[in-house]
C-alpha cells in the first residue's frame, strides 16, 4: 500500500522541481525579448523529457544508491525513507518557489536522503557526499568563468561581416538552439532528484523512473514556472541576447559534464552563475549583490532545512508504525 503514497511523492517532487527550476532553462530568454514564455515553456518541457529518458540514468543510480547504504535496510524503513525524503525535499522546493528563489533540488533531496539515513543509523556514503558537495561549490563559479569566456567568442562570432549582415535571424536560431541543449542537460541530471531514490528501493526500472520524473516535472514548468523564472530572467541583471546565449551554453555544457560523471549537480547554481557572469562583463554595479547574497543563503541552508524536515518527519512515522 506504502508504494502509492512514494509515487504520488515523487509526482509532488517532480512538480516542485519543473516549477522552481523552469527558469533554469528560459529564463535569460525571457529577460532577453527573444523568446515568448510559452513557447519557452514547450521547448524546456519536450526537450527536459528527451534529456531525462536518454541521459538520465547515470544521475538516478547516484541518488538512489549513492548517498546511503539503502541496500541494508529493511523494506519497511527503505519505504518510509523514500516516502519522507521526497516529500521534504518538495516542500521546501514549494516554498521557495512561492518566495520566488531559485534553489537546488539537487541540494533538497541529498539532504533529505542523508538526514533520513541519519534516523535509520545506515552508513553515509562520505566520499560521495563530500565529492557532491565540492561540484556544489564548482558549478556556479565554472558557469560563471564559461559565460565570460563564451560571450566574448560570441561576439567575435557576430561581427564576421557575413555574419552581422544576417544578425537578428542567427541570434534567434541560436537562442532556441541553446536553450533546448539546456532544457536536454538539465532534464538528464535532475530527474534523479525526482525518482532516483525509488531505484534505491527497488520499485520502477531506471526507465520508468525517468518517464514518470520528466512527465511531472513538465507539469510543474506549465502550472508555476512563471514564478521563478521573473527573477532569473529580470531581477539579477540586464540580459543581452548575445548574453543568452553564452549563459545558455555555459551552463547546459557545465551541467552536461558533470551529469556524464553520474554527479548531481544544481542547474540553479549553474544558471545563476551563469548570469552572474554576464553581469561581470557589464560590471560589477549591474549585478544585484543584495539578491545574489540572498539567493545564496538560500543555497546553503537547503540541503540542512531538507534534511530536517526528513529527520522530523521520518522519526514521527517510525514510532507510529512501531507503536502500531
Amino acid at each position: 500500500m506504502i508504494f502509492i503514497p512514494i509515487i504520488l511523492a515523487a509526482l509532488y517532487m517532480g512538480w516542485s522541481m519543473g516549477a522552481n527550476d523552469a527558469a533554469n532553462c528560459i529564463g535569460a530568454d525571457i529577460g532577453s525579448g527573444m523568446m515568448p514564455l510559452k513557447v519557452g515553456i514547450a521547448i524546456t518541457c519536450v526537450f527536459c523529457f528527451l534529456g531525462a529518458v536518454f541521459l538520465g540514468g547515470n544521475v538516478i543510480k547516484t541518488i538512489g544508491t549513492g548517498v546511503v547504504d539503502i541496500n541494508c535496510l529493511p523494506l519497511n524503513e527503505r519505504n518510509l525513507l523514500a516516502l519522507t525524503s521526497l516529500f521534504s525535499a518538495a516542500v521546501w522546493g514549494t516554498i521557495a518557489t512561492y518566495k520566488k528563489f531559485p534553489v537546488s533540488t539537487s541540494h533538497s533531496i541529498v539532504g533529505a536522503v542523508a538526514g533520513g539515513g541519519l534516523v535509520l543509523g545506515t552508513s553515509l556514503h562520505l566520499e560521495k557526499i563530500i565529492q557532491i558537495f565540492i561540484c556544489w561549490i564548482l558549478t556556479p563559479i565554472g558557469s560563471c568563468v564559461f559565460t565570460v569566456l563564451f560571450y566574448y567568442i560570441c561576439r567575435s562570432f557576430f561581427r564576421i561581416p557575413v555574419i552581422r549582415r544576417h544578425h537578428r535571424a542567427i541570434m534567434y536560431v541560436l537562442i532556441y538552439i541553446t536553450s533546448a541543449y539546456l532544457a536536454f542537460s538539465w532534464g538528464a541530471n535532475d530527474v534523479a532528484n525526482a525518482t532516483g531514490i525509488l531505484i534505491g528501493i527497488q520499485k520502477v526500472s531506471s526507465q520508468q523512473a525517468a518517464v514518470i520524473g520528466a512527465l511531472a516535472i513538465g507539469i510543474g514548468v506549465i502550472t508555476w514556472g512563471y514564478r521563478v523564472i521573473e527573477t532569473v530572467g529580470f531581477k539579477i541583471t540586464h540580459i543581452t541576447p548575445l548574453m543568452t546565449i553564452a549563459i545558455e551554453i555555459a551552463t547546459a555544457l557545465n551541467v552536461h559534464l558533470y551529469t556524464r560523471f553520474g554527479i548531481p549537480v544544481s542547474t540553479s547554481h549553474a544558471i545563476v552563475g551563469a548570469v552572474w557572469g554576464a553581469g561581470l562583463v557589464q560590471g560589477i554595479k549591474t549585478v544585484n549583490l543584495k539578491l545574489g547574497r540572498d539567493i545564496v543563503v538560500t543555497w546553503a541552508v537547503t540541503p540542512f532545512i531538507s534534511g530536517i524536515i526528513t529527520y522530523i518527519t521520518l522519526g514521527i512515522l517510525l514510532t507510529l508504525t512501531k507503536g502500531g
